[in-house]
């Protein structure tokens, strides 16, 4: 009797679309808008006088040609035009020096945050468990937000269909964030360090029995010494952001209101996390994220935060996790003892991947002495995300019957948008997802070797990286987990941003 076993097939991921509207030509839509009105224009001035009319006309040609014009990551030459006029203002008014504590311009002698998150204050309540959880709140757009500290048991020697089944709960996790009250933005950070061993040291120490045997004591003492040696520190943690903007009749929620509101939440969210792979969650109380923002800013302090965790905490505030002094350059960004380069993603993978696809970019690297990899999630709501499928799909056909030939890949994109909808249609869900990447030196003679790396890391898990230039440091706080959302910080509105 012969046997025969069929290979069962590997689960991928993929058709991830980006959101743009279509217009003529090579022109979005906002291109399209201003050719449209600025014809009429034209033709309304030919009536009056026509040189009138063709000086109107060059100036509408110089308008649109650098709107026309894309560069391999699709920004235009109007987005790169603007980008380099406000660095210039930003540097002519020294805005991208930093100076805190007693001799800086911060009041009080703190050493609070820098850039977007300069206004943000730090609260502590507890959620219905009893666990004293950090509430951030931004009050110039009056978000909030909670971080949670997750323990994740990672992929080594983990059975595939295990892998599969914790890829799904996450995916179920974020399709439930769209009908969660308020919340308008949640983001993954995991950091890798080098492992200085206080924790293990101090483990070891505590549980050490005082009769314990020769022998066992050698062991321990050879483990402290050599397994620190070369290990890394990785750290996974989920900043959930919440509005408290008035809707449906309700007032305004400040953060008092808020954290009563995310407290009887808290332990769900908690609890549910455990069946996506992400371990034992629980939330940050004030003091860890303080110590983690300070890390980020000051890598030297590193030790001297974990020698302080284990003597019972160190007991550091909010207004003194920022830097005391920092300096953005163009394409990199200096704060205490460290200097960071951070790239912003600028295409997802094409086609299909297979579940481990970011290992590489997420696992430790030798050349890099911090790293921190950021993903941030925009759930829609179910019928903010039936009307993005649908007008999706409609531009992905309008484009493709721009010409009779039409380019392959619009082909594909006009199949993907109608798979899109169609899945939609069935229940799943639509969010908005980027990703950053932050490299983290503690000398710049190093910083050539860490830009190699991630150079080289970013098409191995096969998505394009764009480095972030004129605007370093509010790339390197929106990576770090303190819920930053950052289209609510933008002067341009991130509708006209799209359609540009």
């Amino acid at each position: 009797m012969a046997a025969t076993e069929t290979a069962k097939a590997v689960p991928t991921y993929g058709n991830w679309r980006s959101p743009q509207r279509s217009g003529l030509g090579r022109l979005s839509l906002g291109g399209t808008v201003v050719l449209l009105g600025g014809l009429v224009v034209v033709v309304a001035m030919t009536l009056v006088s026509f040189v009138l009319a063709l000086v109107m006309a060059l100036l509408l040609a110089l308008v649109l040609i650098p709107l026309t014009i894309r560069d391999q990551h699709g920004r235009t030459a109007m987005t790169r035009l603007h980008a380099r006029w406000s660095w210039r203002r930003t540097v002519k008014t020294g805005s991208h020096l930093y100076l805190s504590g007693p001799l800086g311009r911060t009041g009080h002698g703190t050493c609070t945050l820098p850039g977007l998150a300069a206004a943000s204050t730090m609260s502590e309540a507890q959620d219905s468990y009893g666990r004293p959880y950090a509430l951030l709140s931004y009050p110039t757009t009056n978000h909030h937000v909670v971080v949670f500290d997750c323990q994740a048991d990672g992929a080594s020697l983990v059975d595939q269909e295990q892998v599969d089944q914790w890829v799904a709960h996450w995916g179920n996790w974020l399709s439930r964030l769209a009908h969660e009250p308020g919340l308008v933005g949640a983001s993954v950070t995991v950091e890798t360090a080098p492992d200085s061993g206080i924790r293990l040291s101090h483990e070891v120490t505590s549980n050490l029995h005082p009769e314990a045997p020769e022998a066992a004591r050698q062991m321990l003492t050879d483990v402290l010494t050599q397994y620190p040696a070369g290990s890394a520190q990785i750290t996974t943690r989920v900043a959930l952001t919440y509005s408290g903007a008035a809707e449906g009749g309700r007032d305004r929620k400040d953060a008092d209101a808020m954290a009563v509101l995310l407290g009887n939440r808290l332990p769900h969210l908690t609890d549910s996390l455990s069946m996506t792979g992400a371990g034992s969650a629980r939330p940050l109380d004030a003091s860890e994220l303080a110590e983690a923002v300070r890390i980020a800013y000051d890598p030297a302090v590193a030790t001297l935060v974990e020698q302080a965790r284990a003597q019972g905490g160190s007991g550091l505030e909010w207004t003194d996790a920022g830097p005391s002094g920092a300096e953005e350059a163009w394409d990199h960004y200096r704060h205490d003892t460290g200097v960071s380069v951070t790239w912003q993603m600028s295409e997802a993978p094409r086609g299909e991947v297979l579940s481990n696809v970011l290992f590489d970019l997420l696992a430790p690297n030798p050349d890099i002495a911090r790293k921190r990899v950021t993903l941030y999630y925009r759930p829609h709501s179910p019928a903010q995300a039936a009307k993005i499928v649908e007008q999706d799909k409609l531009d992905a056909r309008f484009r493709s019957n721009q010409s009779k030939t039409a380019a392959a890949r619009a082909s594909v994109a006009l199949q993907a948008a109608e798979q899109s909808a169609q899945e939609e249609a069935k229940g799943a869900g639509v969010t908005r997802f980027a990703l950053a990447v932050t490299a983290t030196v503690t000398d710049y003679k190093d910083l050539p070797l860490a830009l190699t790396a991630v150079d080289n890391l970013a098409p191995q898990s096969r998505i394009r990286l764009r480095l972030v230039t004129r605007a370093q440091a509010a790339a390197f706080a929106a990576a770090l987990p303190i819920g930053l959302v950052l289209p609510a910080h933008l002067l341009i509105p991130a509708v006209v941003r799209d359609n540009l």
